[in-house]
């Protein structure tokens, strides 16, 4: 008989380890086991990313001329007791409808992180021509309006490991709410970096926040404001356009800095071309969300009809639906008109929340707010909010997360 090619090995160590486990397993409390809520570490996830916030408008300020500002606290009643801390810079979706209008859409907080601790959070809205959520919010909500935002997101926040100690933040019209937390962060302590504002606007008049950062700045020297008027020449501020010129003359001397870019599209098109002559490192440049990019058969890329009209057939929560939808708009638009609920935050191509899949059909999606990642656009996936069809359509949507 052939011997065995496998060693003898001895029993005795084996033997051993099993019978400590069973003496070990023996010794533990005979208690039911904690559910995974109760667990520190989970709780403290919980609190800081909570699927849904349930607020109510506690406070409005007229800012400006069609300028509001939403103070917005705990619905406790609905079962939010505090709000989750964020970093300045971030912003919060914000879901509201009734009998007449539905809509979800993001806002950066412009208040100071620190008041979250004391459930407070600020939204600063401004009236926008054909803005469906912003002129609905101006002429509608109260004290005591109800919504349901997410919990803090987005990445336009400052991070010591990847920005440069000196931050300049270019700014335009709305886009200053970021730095206005962000202003407040770094007088309350919380954040700690040097930051200088070009704010663009038309005129003084519309430069909200204005009094408010440079009264920060007078007791806080890391503050600086800078108002750039493009119609309206006024003592003490500058007159034209944000410029590659204009940049470099605030910049520090022989230090990086950082590029914090906020505004309006046409902004960022005129700025970013500006940027390119200072030839600042790409990880020291970042730009805000985009917002909603509208009417992509004016872009180069377009390949598509710009009057036609298509079908969109969407597969939800087991449910199928056709929905129309013409070649300028996208197709969580649509799918919104038409009364369907779908997982929406940034709604400008980035986090991927809207993230479905396309399961036959064509569509177009501008390069500049694509952010899928390699393997969705092998796979057939795409973000509802900067897709627009090319033809008619077949998706498969995911339902929108519950608590």
């Amino acid at each position: 008989m052939a011997k065995s090619l496998i060693p003898k090995l001895p029993l005795y160590p084996f033997v051993l380890s099993a019978v400590k486990r069973v003496i070990e397993v023996a010794k533990a409390p005979d208690t039911p086991v904690k559910a995974l809520g109760d667990y520190p570490v989970n709780k403290l996830a919980d609190a800081l990313h909570p699927t849904s916030q349930y607020l109510k408008v506690e406070k409005i300020i007229d800012q400006a001329e069609d300028v509001k500002t939403f103070v917005l606290a705990p619905d406790t009643a609905r079962g939010t007791k505090s709000l989750a801390w964020f970093s300045a810079g971030s912003y919060i979706s914000i879901s509201y409808k009734d009998d007449n209008i539905r809509f979800t859409r993001p806002y950066s907080l412009s208040s100071s992180p620190r008041k979250s601790r004391e459930n407070h959070y600020c939204i600063t809205v401004k009236r926008t021509e054909g803005g469906i959520a912003s002129n609905y919010m101006l002429d509608n909500w109260t004290v005591g309006t109800k919504v349901v935002a997410s919990d803090p997101q987005g990445d336009f926040t400052y991070e010591p490991l990847r920005d440069a100690k000196h931050v300049i933040g270019i700014v335009g019209g709305s886009g200053i709410t970021p730095f206005r937390s962000m202003a407040y962060a770094i007088a309350d302590g919380d954040e700690d970096f040097n930051l200088t504002i070009l704010y663009g606007s038309r005129t003084l008049k519309d430069a909200v926040f204005t009094d408010e950062l440079k009264a920060l700045s007078e007791t806080c020297p890391k503050i600086k404001l800078i108002n750039v008027l493009s119609e309206q020449r006024a003592k003490g501020c500058k007159y034209g356009f944000i410029t590659a010129k204009l940049i470099e003359s605030v910049a520090p001397e022989d230090e990086d800095y950082s590029l914090f870019l906020c505004g309006p599209q046409a902004m960022y098109t005129f700025v970013d071309k500006e940027i390119k002559a200072l030839k600042i490192r790409p990880k020291y440049v970042r730009h805000e969300l985009f917002g909603e990019y509208f009417n992509p058969t004016k872009d180069r890329g377009y390949k598509g009809k710009k009057d036609a009209k298509y079908t969109i057939t969407v597969r939800t929560e087991g449910k199928e639906h056709k929905v129309p939808c013409d070649a300028n708009t996208s197709v969580l638009r649509a799918l919104e008109a038409a009364g369907i609920d779908a997982p929406n935050r940034c709604r400008s191509g980035r986090c991927g929340w809207c993230h479905s899949q396309l399961l036959k059909g064509e569509v177009y999606t501008p390069k500049r707010v694509d952010g899928r990642r390699i393997g969705d656009i092998e796979y057939g996936y795409i973000h509802p909010c900067c897709s627009f069809p090319l033809s008619d359509l077949v998706i498969d949507v995911p339902p929108v997360p519950k608590n």
